[in-house]
C-alpha cells in the first residue's frame, strides 16, 4: 500500500515537473509562440477569407483578406501568388512583380510564380533582364520527378514549364532587339539568343504552334528568309486556322517578290480574320496588305503574261467541262425536284448550303497546306 502511495507521489510529482517545464517555457518563448503558433493560426484564417473572395471574383475583399493574412503569417506563398494575380487584373504591375517576388521567396520551386514574374516584367514593363533571370530559374531548377501512376506525376508539369520558359527567354530577346535598332550588331546577337532559346523549347514540345511561329519571326527579323519561310509553313500545318503565321507568311513572300504565292496567303489570312469578327483594326490592316499586293502583282509585267495564260487555260477547260455538267445537270434534274443536290462535301438543301465533316476536312486541309515551303528548299 505504500509502495503505491509512493509511486502515485512520483507519478504527480513527474506532471507537475512537466507542467511547470512548460508554463517556463511559454514565458520566456512567448513572442516564439505569439509569432508561430497564434498569429500563424489567425493568418491562415484570414487566407482561407481570401481564398473564398478570390474564388467568388471579390477581388477588393480578397486584396484585404490577404494582406491581413500575410501580415500574421507572411510565409504563405500561395496567398503571395494569387494576390499577384489580382494586381495584374488591375494593372498594378509593380505591386504584382513584388508579389510573386515574395511567393517565389518562401518556396524558390514554385515555377508557376517565376513564370508570371517574367511575362508581366517583359510585357507589361520592359524589363527584359530581371526576366530572363527569372526564366533562366525555372530552366535550372532540379526537380525530383515522381510518377505514382493514375495518382500523381509531374514529369509532364516540369518538361511544359522547361518548354514554357525557354519560350519566352525567346520571346523576350526578340523584343529586346527591337530597342537596338541603331546597333545592328547587338539586335543580331540577340535574335540569336531568341532563335536558340525557341529551337531548345521545340526539342521539348515540338509541334507547338506558338514556338514555330515566333521562331519564324525571329529568322523574319534576322534577314534568313529561308528559315522563317519553313517556320511559318511548320506553324500552318499545325494550326491552318490561326491568321498570323499565313500573314507573316503573305508580308516575306511579298518581300521576296512571290505576289502569286504572297495574294493566296494573305487571302487566306483574310479569311481567317474576318472570320473572328474580334479586331476590326486588324481586319483592316490585312486588307490594306492585301490590296498593296494586289497593286504590285498587277504592276508587275512577268506576272500580267502569266495571269494571260492562266486565264486562257481556264477558258479551254470550262469549255471541256461544260459539255460534262450538260449531262450531270440531267441526272441532278430529278434531285432539284425532291430539293435536295448531294456533292463531295456539300449538302444543298431547300436552296440551303448544310456543311459536312467531308467539307470541314477539305477546308482544314486547304488551309493548312503550305504549298511555297518549296520555295525555301533549294539547295543553292
Amino acid at each position: 500500500m505504500k509502495k503505491g502511495c509512493f509511486r502515485k507521489f512520483l507519478s504527480g510529482l513527474f506532471s507537475l515537473f512537466v507542467i511547470g517545464a512548460i508554463v517556463v517555457a511559454v514565458y520566456f518563448n512567448q513572442q516564439f509562440i505569439k509569432t508561430h503558433i497564434i498569429n500563424r493560426a489567425i493568418g491562415m484564417y484570414y487566407v482561407h477569407k481570401g481564398d473564398v473572395a478570390y474564388r467568388k471574383m471579390n477581388t477588393n475583399k480578397a486584396i484585404k483578406y490577404y494582406n491581413k493574412g500575410l501580415k500574421l503569417f507572411p510565409g504563405h506563398y500561395t496567398a503571395w501568388y494569387n494576390l499577384g494575380n489580382i494586381y495584374v487584373s488591375y494593372e498594378d504591375y509593380y505591386s504584382a512583380l513584388y508579389s510573386y517576388s515574395q511567393a517565389f521567396k518562401y518556396n524558390p520551386k514554385m515555377m508557376i510564380a517565376r513564370m508570371n514574374y517574367g511575362i508581366v516584367a517583359t510585357q507589361k514593363l520592359g524589363n527584359f533582364d530581371i526576366a530572363i533571370d527569372q526564366f533562366n530559374k525555372i530552366v535550372k531548377t532540379k526537380r525530383r520527378l515522381l510518377s505514382i501512376p493514375y495518382i500523381f506525376n509531374n514529369r509532364i508539369s516540369t518538361k511544359a514549364n522547361r518548354a514554357i520558359a525557354y519560350y519566352n527567354i525567346g520571346v523576350t530577346y526578340r523584343l529586346k532587339s527591337l530597342y537596338e535598332n541603331d546597333d545592328w550588331e547587338k539586335q543580331r546577337q540577340y535574335l540569336g539568343k531568341a532563335i536558340d532559346a525557341y529551337k531548345k523549347s521545340l526539342k521539348i514540345d515540338p509541334k507547338n504552334y506558338d514556338t514555330l511561329y515566333n521562331l519564324g519571326i525571329a529568322y523574319h527579323l534576322a534577314g534568313r528568309y529561308d528559315d522563317a519561310g519553313i517556320n511559318y509553313c511548320k506553324a500552318i500545318e499545325i494550326q491552318p486556322m490561326s491568321y498570323e503565321a499565313h500573314y507573316n507568311l503573305a508580308l516575306l513572300l511579298r518581300r521576296l517578290r512571290y505576289y502569286e504565292q504572297s495574294y493566296e496567303e494573305i487571302d487566306k489570312a483574310a479569311t481567317l480574320v474576318t472570320a473572328l469578327n474580334e479586331n476590326t483594326a486588324q481586319q483592316q490592316y490585312v486588307a490594306i496588305v492585301m490590296n498593296d499586293i494586289m497593286r504590285t502583282m498587277y504592276g508587275n509585267e512577268e506576272y500580267r503574261r502569266q495571269l494571260k495564260t492562266f486565264l486562257d487555260d481556264e477558258k479551254s477547260k470550262t469549255a471541256a467541262h461544260m459539255a460534262k455538267d450538260d449531262v450531270k445537270s440531267k441526272e441532278t434534274k430529278k434531285d432539284k425536284e425532291k430539293g435536295t443536290i448531294s456533292s463531295e462535301g456539300v449538302n444543298l438543301i431547300n436552296g440551303k448550303v448544310v456543311v459536312t465533316k467531308e467539307l470541314d476536312a477539305s477546308i482544314l486541309k486547304s488551309f493548312g497546306r503550305c504549298s511555297c515551303i518549296k520555295l525555301f528548299t533549294h539547295d543553292d
